[in-house]
């Protein structure tokens, strides 16, 4: 199955603040917040919640094509992404934006304070699926990830008008739509991304209960960071698959991209919502490890021992065959 990838491709500038933002915050001054916090260290990576997706299903076997808008400084970048599988071809090129920025510190506690400039990504509205399809084909399903807030709304409606499957993933962009447009994003999606905080907020935002999202979508997942995942459909009772323990926790910068790479490769192969979770579960681990949302070493034995470990017996020979045949590497 081929999948389209669209949302940020962005920068990330990611610092490390020794100690914790909650002992710097005063609860009866919180409406008059100033704060500056000094920084250990600075690290300059490629991201962005597209391209860390797609170069995450690449390393799996999967074959995505990313869909989203850079600036001119995006050369080195693309030629990264091409050479590790990467297709690029439905990618903009901006003449007079930079591409995207994340900068990001995070705490002793991995609480992270963040900023995104989007640059390029505003004129990510002049790709559109359509003038993808005719340049890679068919797809199975669409990503709507975090982007242009009206680049997503419009894609989502392509999605509807072109009978492509899609998986509404709104995170950080839930802050800048309206009710009526967070429950246009929803609508009709195969598949809805959110993590626990996220998950809230998008109740809030639509209006909608919990039972009323579920009946608007086929599946909604739920990240919870180190409590791992719940899936929920309409009718049926919610599937909580545990996280995978690690005690290297270095920078959780791009594992909710990581879980969703893993959790789509298994829908691609044709595999259950369990295993799937479960190899979400062990990409984000993976990626958790290190600092960059890209810069991770990836082998079919490692992720497998990662489940067995987690999971057992059953499930790493659930997932070996797949795997295994996609022989994934950095």
């Amino acid at each position: 199955m081929r999948i389209a990838v669209t949302g940020s491709i962005a920068v990330d500038h990611l610092m490390a603040y020794p100690g914790r933002f909650a002992d710097q915050l005063i609860a009866d001054h919180l409406d008059r917040v100033s704060l500056s916090f000094l920084a250990d260290t600075l690290d300059i990576r490629r991201g962005g919640v597209a391209a860390n997706i797609a170069l995450g299903l690449t390393r799996l076997g999967v074959e995505p094509v990313l869909v989203g808008a850079v600036g001119k400084d995006f050369t080195d970048y693309g030629v990264w992404l091409r050479d590790n599988g990467v297709d690029t071809a439905c990618v903009h090129v901006s003449e007079t934006l930079h591409t995207a920025r994340f900068v990001c510190t995070t705490d002793l506690d991995h609480h992270q304070i963040a900023t995104f400039y989007a640059g390029a990504m505003a004129e990510a509205g002049r790709v559109t699926l359509a003038s993808a399809r005719r340049s890679v084909g068919e797809m199975g399903l669409a990503v709507v990830a975090p982007n242009d807030p009206q680049a997503m709304l419009s894609l989502t409606e392509e999605c509807r008008q072109l009978g492509i499957p899609f998986a509404a993933d709104p995170s950080q962009q839930l802050a800048r739509l309206t009710g009526s447009e967070a429950r246009r994003l929803v609508a009709g999606a195969r598949f809805l991304f959110t993590n626990d905080y996220e998950a809230a907020m998008l109740k809030e935002l639509s209006g909608w209960t919990e039972e009323e999202v579920l009946d608007q979508v086929g599946a909604w997942i739920i990240t919870r960071g180190a409590s791992g995942a719940d899936i929920g459909r309409a009718g049926r009772s919610w599937l909580h698959v545990d996280a995978v323990a690690t005690d290297a926790v270095v920078d959780p910068t791009g594992v909710g991209d990581a879980f969703r790479a893993g959790f789509l490769a298994s829908i691609a192969w044709g595999l259950p919502y369990e295993p799937a979770t479960r190899l979400g579960c062990a990409l984000a681990a993976v990626v958790l490890q290190v600092v960059g949302t890209q810069e991770y070493d990836l082998t079919a034995s490692d992720l497998l021992l990662s489940v067995e470990r987690s999971y057992g017996n059953e499930a790493a020979r659930e997932l070996r065959p797949y795997l295994t045949a996609a022989g994934p590497s950095r």
